[in-house]
């Protein structure tokens, strides 16, 4: 029998990229491969078909294989530091990029690490953190592991103020020197046609925080160098050619005729120098 669950409106939201992982890992070649997210989804009762086009599904584990690349690429050159999970949500990034070395924090409110503590449990190399990026309170914890360190925060940061956006920023940047930081952006047209796809899904959560261009962050004078900024499929790499030929002809048009929609959202990658 399915499990009901109850999340705050933006905790709701971690439904979604898990139902994609899950749906993706059903096809014959999948972009990645999640059986646990297929356990979870199937434990878990909501209403998934809310978000069940196959484009959402693609766009979502593209956008996730794109943030998993850049840890496979920190730890190939550091295998032995720390990687912090910022909204960890339900993502299985520890149990498909685990390198037997990696120190690795899960960090999310409350009500997600009770929900995350029914899938998963800590190890001597892996804790999780209930609280909130903006708080200190988790920030001691991390520093007691070695680094260097990166922090992953997959689309997370979208959903507070600019004020809070910068602030949880600025506490990394300060606290964490030479720290890696891969997170997205959405423009404010991106922004606006978010929250009403949320509306047409019937979900309360809304996108905040509208970033026009990622560099404008480098102005804030916190330390952060703008590494990487691409697009989901800018960034994806042969991993496209694992999709149908009609979903590579969506993208295709998208790109020719609207390339400022694919350009509204961003991933990135800033180095603390």
């Amino acid at each position: 029998m399915k499990e009901k669950i109850r999340l705050g409106k933006v905790q709701e939201t971690l439904l979604v990229p898990l139902y994609a992982r899950a749906m993706e890992s059903r096809q014959k070649r999948p972009i990645l491969r999640d059986t646990k997210a297929v356990e979870m989804v199937d434990a878990i009762d909501w209403d998934y078909q809310r978000f069940g086009q196959r484009l959402r599904i693609v766009a979502c584990t593209l956008r996730c294989s794109v943030f998993d690349k850049w840890v496979v690429e920190f730890l190939r050159l550091h295998p032995d530091a720390t990687v912090v999970e910022i909204g960890a949500g339900l993502n299985t990034r520890f149990e498909r990029l685990d390198n037997g070395r990696v120190h690795w924090f899960d960090l999310d409110l409350p009500d997600v690490v009770e929900l995350r503590r029914r899938f998963f449990q800590d190890s001597e190399r892996r804790t999780t953190l209930a609280g909130s990026v903006v708080d200190a309170d988790w920030v001691a914890a991390v520093q007691r592991s070695p680094g260097p360190y990166l922090f992953v925060a997959e689309t997370v940061l979208v959903y507070l103020n600019e004020r809070d956006a910068r602030a949880a920023l600025t506490q990394i940047a300060g606290n964490f020197p030479g720290a890696a930081i891969a997170f997205d952006t959405c423009s404010p047209d991106a922004v606006r046609r978010g929250n009403k796809d949320f509306v047409r899904r019937k979900m309360a959560a809304r996108f905040d925080w509208a970033c026009e261009d990622p560099r404008e962050i480098e102005g804030w004078n916190i330390g952060l160098h703008l590494v990487k900024s691409h697009s989901f499929l800018d960034g994806s790499g042969g991993l496209q050619s694992r999709v149908s030929w009609w979903m590579s002809a969506c993208f295709r048009i998208v790109r020719m005729l609207w390339p400022k929609l694919l350009s509204a959202y961003r991933l990135n990658l800033f180095e603390r120098r």
